[in-house]
Formats: C-alpha cells, structure tokens, sequence
C-alpha cells in the first residue's frame, strides 16, 4: 500500500458464526483469516468457546502463537455449552457488557458468515462508530457471496436517506482475508461533523443537545 498511511492494529475482534454454515468454504476461510492474523502477528479477541466458525479461527490464530481472548457471557459456561474457549478467557454478565469489552479491546472488527448474533454484533459496532462512541474499521469478509444481499441493503438504505453517503464508508468488504486486513489498516475515519459533537463521557447523564435531523 505505497503513498496510503497505516493503521497499527494489534487486537482483531471476529465476529461470526457459532456454527459452521452449509459451504465448506465458510469453516476453510475462517481457518485462513486465523493463519492471516498469525501470519501479520495480530492477536484474536472473539466471544469465546470453540463451536463452529468461532472455533476455526481461535484455532488458527492459536497455532500461529498469537494470543487468543475469548470474551463470553457466565451463562454459556454452565454445562460447557460452547465447549473451551481456546486461550484466554474473560466471563461477562451481559451480552452488552461483552461487547463494550470486545470494542474496548479491539482495534478493529471483521465480520465472518453468522446469524442474527454475528449481525447484531456488526450492527451495533457500525452504529457506535457513526455515533463516535469508537473511530476502528470495521469489515465483513464476503465469502462466496455470503453478505452481497446485506451490502445491497445498506446501499439501498442509502439511496433512500436513511444512512449517509459518509456513514456508509464505515462498513468496509473485501473477498479474502488479506485484503480485508490491508483495507482496514488504511481505512481513515471521517466523524459526521454533527455527530461528532456528542460527549459520551461516562459522567455525562445526557448528550449534547444539537440542531440536526439524525439519521439513524
């Protein structure tokens, strides 16, 4: 990426299935995001255990020496529900209070094939950086197709004015795991100018009040 300044990224969060999808191609490109990460000596944050895609890529990331932290709710560790987490692991209360964790400790978020989970993780981190609550990339590695759909809804949302041409430079894609990584090491944050104005201090019972239609 000559002339492009370079984010530094140390921590990758993934999120992604707890399952291992119908395409072989699903639980092969998790195991290869795992060795991309190793490879480029990025540790792994992801929601803990070793079921399904979760599994394929704290493995992966594993086996290449990388530190692993898996972040998971204390309810899923009744009975081994998700089976071990495969590094270390930190046990929540809350599934809002994991993924305050994971964007605490993460410089950026790649979204692997999911569910409702996987997509209400990747929502919630694209509406917390439109909000300025965190300025890191976020991405969805497009495995077979797998989030064309979802990319022409957002791209639909926008041409009906619902999420701004800007806002809809957070959400970044790419096709293989390299170049997902390299486009999130170059990707520059731009703020809504308005939006920029909240104050999200944890004292501050209330935002800034600003003159402006919010677009959420």
């Amino acid at each position: 990426m000559e002339g492009v300044s370079v984010r530094k990224i140390k921590k990758i969060c993934v999120f992604c299935g707890a399952n291992s999808g119908k395409d072989v191609a699903f639980v092969n490109a998790a195991f290869h995001l795992g060795e991309v990460l190793g490879k480029r000596k990025i540790d792994l944050v992801y929601g803990g255990g070793k079921l399904g895609l979760m599994g394929c890529v704290s493995t992966a990331v594993a086996q290449h020496e990388r530190k692993v932290l898996g972040i998971i709710p204390s309810a899923f560790t009744i009975n081994n529900l998700v089976g071990e987490t495969c590094g270390k692991e930190i046990k929540v209360a809350t599934m809002q209070e994991r993924l305050v964790m994971m964007m605490e400790l993460s410089d950026a978020f790649i979204a692997l094939p999911g569910g409702f989970g996987t997509l209400e993780e990747l929502f919630q981190m694209i509406s917390w950086a439109q909000l300025n609550i965190h300025n890191k990339p976020i991405g969805v590695l497009n495995i077979n197709g797998f989030f064309n759909g979802l990319l022409s809804f957002v791209d639909h949302a926008v041409k009906q004015e619902f999420i701004t041409p800007r806002a809809r430079k957070i959400l970044i894609s790419a096709t293989t795991a390299d170049e997902l990584v390299d486009k999130l090491q170059a990707f520059r944050f731009e703020p809504d100018p308005a939006l920029s104005k909240l104050k999200w201090s944890p004292s501050s019972s209330q935002k800034e009040k600003l003159d402006l239609t919010l677009r959420l």
